[in-house]
């Protein structure tokens, strides 16, 4: 059979991916990531190893070795501890060399044609998970009222800065004010302290950052960020329509309702109407 690679992070996202890949018939051969990767990726794939993350080198040779000519990254890495579990290789080391900035989509640019040159191609994750893509309009909770479409507006124009910067996806707004923006932190920390200074009610905008590479770190949201949403109160996610892939679709849209969070997508960087 047509085999796939699939480079594994953490989050449901690389068993998603798995399970979508296989029910095409392809042979997924997977490289997980100690501390990141879930273990439970092992039932969901066809062969499965443990590498560092940084040691680029030996992924591709596990991959050259089962013969895959086109893989995914699929899944986040916790940059604070992906940075404290660094160990690069060779063909890491031999990526940074031809750097000029080390930010993350550089970097994964270059990790990528590096896979090139090697005779693997990497390809975009969400050309398999189509059906999980955000449709745009409101997907669960309660309508938005004015106020709400205001933060939501602001922040949408704050997450396009943010991610033209390279920095982060997420912002956390309310009544106006721009309470917390994501960096090393991560989604579900940036939530928090947004909430630690601005109370219950904050409205919290992820989006596809501009001119991003649509293979790498697409924004997705799932059951564990609405139960950090429940836990500090927040009241409206607000995603990108077409771009955010929504993990674990159905608990997600149930845990929104029952919690009365508005889960959004927004078809363009303005504010819903009604």
């Amino acid at each position: 059979m047509p085999v796939i690679g699939l480079i594994a992070g953490n989050g449901s996202l690389p068993r998603l991916f798995a399970r979508a890949a296989r029910a095409r018939g392809l042979t997924v051969v997977a490289a997980a990531h100690r501390g990141e990767t879930e273990p439970s990726l092992a039932g969901e794939v066809d062969t499965l190893s443990w590498v560092r993350v940084g040691q680029v080198g030996r992924i591709q040779r596990i991959l050259q070795k089962a013969g895959v000519r086109e893989a995914v990254l699929a899944g986040g890495f916790r940059r604070m501890r992906a940075l404290a579990q660094l160990r690069p290789d060779f063909g890491l080391l031999r990526v940074a060399a031809r750097l000029r900035s080390v930010r993350d989509d550089a970097l994964l640019r270059a990790v990528a044609e590096d896979f090139e040159a090697h005779g693997i191609r990497i390809v975009s994750a969400a050309s398999y998970l189509t059906e999980l893509l955000a449709p745009a309009g409101r997907l669960a909770g309660p309508e938005l009222d004015e106020a709400a479409r205001r933060d939501v507006a602001l922040g949408s124009e704050v997450a396009a800065a943010l991610g033209r910067a390279d920095v982060g996806q997420t912002v956390v707004v309310k009544d106006g004010h721009v309470l917390a923006l994501e960096a090393v932190e991560g989604t579900d920390a940036c939530i928090r302290r947004g909430a630690l200074l601005g109370g219950r009610g904050v409205v919290v905008v992820k989006r596809f950052k501009p001119g991003q590479d649509e293979r790498f770190d697409l924004p997705a949201v799932g059951p564990l960020t609405l139960a950090v949403m429940v836990d500090v109160g927040a009241r409206v996610l607000a995603v990108e329509a077409g771009k955010t892939l929504l993990l674990e679709v159905e608990q997600l849209l149930s845990a929104a309702d029952r919690a009365g969070i508005t889960l959004f997508a927004l078809s363009s960087v303005t504010a819903p109407e009604g």
